[in-house]
């Protein structure tokens, strides 16, 4: 599996559909709030992950007061468990790093707390609901040289 920088209008549709299937869909997120005014490829970068050419998982990153912001990080239920997680969240690392930004944050569903403890990500928040889902805010200060995994 690969996570790739979207760079067109085509692979951000698909992002969308993975979306649309996991928040909409799956968690009952209502379609008028799941898509904003950063959906467009000139105010986030987005990312989508291939295992062989299909797309299994997606999220996005922008830069919000100096600081990176991921989210909409997302994997379809058929392709949880394998890691593709990890992969996207180092994938953002790494667009934040190569843009100079160290300090990240997310708002992390209350259920996938554990998984972004495991990845360096701190709780720095009480539960708050956001679409109607329990999130907390975390935090991580990155690197400010990517290293790759390989190297």
């Amino acid at each position: 599996m690969i996570a790739v920088r979207i760079e067109t209008e085509e692979a951000l549709e698909e992002a969308f559909r993975i979306r649309k299937d996991v928040f909409i869909d799956e968690q009952g997120t209502p379609e008028d709030e799941e898509y904003d005014e950063f959906d467009t490829l000139d105010t986030a970068e987005h990312i989508l992950v291939l295992d062989e050419k299909k797309a299994v998982g997606t999220a996005r990153w922008r830069i919000v007061e100096g600081e990176g912001k991921f989210e909409r990080i997302c994997i379809r239920a058929s392709h949880r468990k394998l890691g593709i997680g990890n992969l996207i969240v180092h994938k953002l690392e790494e667009l934040a790093i190569k843009k100079g930004i160290t300090n990240v944050k997310l708002h992390g569903q209350v259920q996938a707390e554990g998984f972004y403890h495991k990845l360096g990500y701190e709780t720095r928040s009480g539960v708050f609901m956001e679409d109607g889902i329990p999130h907390v805010l975390m935090r991580k200060k990155l690197p400010e040289t990517f290293q790759n995994a390989s190297s």
